[in-house]
């Protein structure tokens, strides 16, 4: 005979969940949900953006100087900032001044 209230010892116990417990079950959903959003998103928004091949390249001539290569590059721009994107694409500092005959620069792409 088994007194009303005892549980046999094979049968598990209900699983109860707390406050607490819900609560981190639901933040733990909230970010899951969250974060195959941000992936979705991200995949998503590289289909639309094909691979744009190889980045233009410029070798530099004789007399040829940033300005004059930055208002050949793109003349819609302002050269100065189209020499500040040549600067940082091809990691010269603002110290770096002079380019020499033969150098390959990564140039921005027009468009």
């Amino acid at each position: 005979m088994v007194a009303t209230g005892m549980r046999r010892v094979d049968e598990p116990a209900p699983l109860r969940l707390t406050r607490r417990g819900r609560v981190v079950v639901l933040t733990f959903f909230v970010l899951l949900a969250s974060l195959a959003s941000a992936v979705l998103w991200t995949t998503a928004s590289r289909a639309g953006n094909p691979p744009a091949g190889p980045a233009p390249t410029v070798v530099v001539q004789s007399d040829d100087t940033l300005w004059g290569i930055a208002a050949r590059t793109d003349p819609g721009r302002s050269p100065h900032a189209v020499v500040a994107e040549i600067r940082r694409l091809n990691g010269l500092s603002s110290d770096d001044i002079a380019i020499h005959v033969g150098d390959t620069l990564v140039v921005p792409r027009v468009g």
